[in-house]
């Protein structure tokens, strides 16, 4: 019988897991693919970017969603059970807190064991991907950056480009370009067609035009030349790719480890708090979820999510003060830890007699 209870709750809690943690990605991710778009229409992100930042940004959203999903799935679950009067039938069958905690564990430890992934090697990861994609878009700029009837800067040169529009062949219709030398002389450009092609530096882009003028002289002056040409290339350099200084929360973790600053203490202390933080919301959550018979569902959500409020604000300051030198590192976010475990222990404690017994 307790093999199929096992079975019985661990498929509740899991079940319940998978559906609060779609739903929560899913809102997320919801406004985030609302937002790239918006840096697609602006040129600020390459087209075929776009959906590897979605997907770098589920591994980051996965770090804090797992352990806030197991802790709410683990409330609704058991929940659900003392409301339909499972569990005291359930508990009349002998079946006692470590009969709840076995199914959990089956759960509880391969998630933990990915939360770690996540946050110690995948979200890091993650963060300096999205960081280098952004950089390589604003080297790569091209034609399908240029938004018809609008003036777009194009190089470090500062050449700027208009067109009227942007034909389904990729061809610019009625080119205008500007670009001013270090000397002062300026060069303006008109031509009917324009396409962007590469060239053998991988540094430089070709601006191809055709059946057009060119215009080049100094402002204020009557010394300029024209030029009418059918096709005529310019060149120009595109903005070197900076090298990316990785910043706390994109570091390696071996760096942070041995790294002596406040900074990167607090992230490494962050980091390994999070599947920390995970086990502790999952032993908690259980008696949290202990309610009487008449009591709703949901009734004890709001006194949940309220305690993962508080550990999750508590973490975010310890954090802070670590990196401001406000507390020793030795303390760090152990501390927050240390605290809420007391708390789970103390309400295990009270829930199941043990207070009883130690002061008899």
């Amino acid at each position: 019988m307790t093999r199929i209870l096992d079975r019985y709750i661990f498929r509740e809690i899991a079940m319940t897991w998978l559906a609060v943690t779609m739903a929560l990605l899913l809102i997320l991710l919801t406004n985030q693919f609302a937002r790239i778009l918006g840096d697609v229409a602006k040129g600020k992100l390459p087209k075929y970017a776009a959906f590897d930042v979605i997907g770098l940004s589920v591994v980051q959203y996965l770090t804090i969603l797992i352990p806030i999903g197991l802790f709410l799935a683990t409330m609704l679950a058991l929940g659900r059970l003392y409301r339909d009067s499972e569990m005291p039938a359930m508990m009349a069958c002998r079946v006692g807190i470590a009969g709840i905690y076995r199914p959990l564990i089956w759960l509880m430890v391969p998630l933990v064991v990915g939360v770690a992934w996540l946050s110690i090697e995948g979200s890091p990861s993650a963060i300096y991907a999205v960081d280098r994609i952004g950089a390589q878009a604003k080297r790569d700029a091209d034609l399908a950056s240029i938004e018809p009837g609008k003036f777009t800067v194009l190089s470090p040169d500062r050449a700027v480009v208009y067109g009227h529009r942007v034909t389904s062949e990729g061809f610019l219709e009625n080119v205008f370009m500007q670009r001013q030398s270090g000397n002062g002389l300026i060069e303006v450009v008109t031509a009917d067609f324009g396409e962007m092609i590469e060239s053998d530096d991988p540094d430089i882009r070709l601006l191809v035009l055709r059946d057009g003028r060119r215009y080049e002289g100094t402002p204020g002056t009557t010394g300029f030349r024209i030029i009418e040409f059918a096709e005529h290339g310019i060149s120009y350099r595109l903005p070197r790719l900076k090298v990316l200084t990785p910043q706390a929360k994109s570091m390696a973790f071996m760096d942070l480890l041995q790294s002596d600053e406040l900074v990167h203490v607090a992230e490494f202390q962050w980091r390994l708090g999070v599947p920390i933080s995970t086990i502790i919301l999952a032993i908690l959550a259980v008696p949290l979820s202990r309610s009487r018979p008449r009591e709703g569902r949901y009734e004890r959500l709001a006194l949940g999510l309220l305690v993962f409020i508080i550990y999750l604000n508590l973490m975010t300051a310890a954090k802070a003060w670590i990196e401001q030198g406000a507390i020793s590192p030795v303390l760090g976010i152990w501390w927050v830890h240390c605290c809420m475990f007391l708390f789970t222990l103390i309400l295990l404690g009270m829930q199941n007699g043990y207070h009883r017994r130690i002061f008899r």
